[in-house]
């Protein structure tokens, strides 16, 4: 042979590997290999969109969660500015109530005392009940602890020196009580 036939045989036996190796797709191969990957492209895109729609869903939610906590408690540095004012109220109440002699004066400045009162109770503003009830150092600021006068107040909330308050249900002010040991 001569070097030139060699190598002729030589390209044509690889083009015949090759043509094993890697045999011409026929035309429905190719439209089933496109379509196969057309679907995984939908498949993935489709995930996407699920995701986006649920992670915006969870968005709208936990802002419209946020939105209703911020205007529940919007008011409440202001609020616990007036609770200094209530407190105020409720000592001036308790000397005026001794004071029969100036019974139309009395009543006048407890309507004002009941109308402060009634709106910060509109705007979510509740009293907590201490008085004889267990002590939890969660809730209560124990200020002192003195000698009970019966054996069911160990351990219990004997007297309030300032009453605390709760807006919304969450604590704005922590009640200072004496407590029963």
């Amino acid at each position: 042979m001569s070097e030139q036939e060699n190598k002729s045989a030589q390209t044509d036996l690889t083009q015949e590997e090759v043509t094993k190796e890697n045999p011409i797709p026929t035309a429905e191969e190719t439209v089933i290999s496109e379509l196969d990957k057309t679907k995984s492209a939908l498949e993935e895109y489709k995930d996407k969109y699920l995701r986006t729609v649920a992670e915006f869903d969870n968005y709208k939610r936990r802002n419209a969660k946020e939105r209703i906590e911020l205007m529940q408690t919007a008011g409440r540095d202001v609020i616990g500015e007036l609770l200094e004012v209530l407190d105020d109220c409720d000592r001036a109440q308790k000397t005026l109530e001794g004071k029969p002699e100036a019974a139309p004066l009395i009543e006048g400045v407890l309507l004002v005392f009941n109308k402060l009162r009634h709106t910060l109770q509109a705007r979510g503003l509740k009293t907590m009940e201490t008085l004889h009830q267990d002590f939890n150092a969660d809730i209560h600021e124990a200020i002192t602890e003195i000698p009970s006068p019966t054996e069911e107040l160990k351990g219990k909330v004997i007297d309030e020196i300032v009453k605390g308050y709760t807006l919304n249900d969450k604590m704005i002010r922590h009640p200072k009580v004496v407590v029963g040991k």
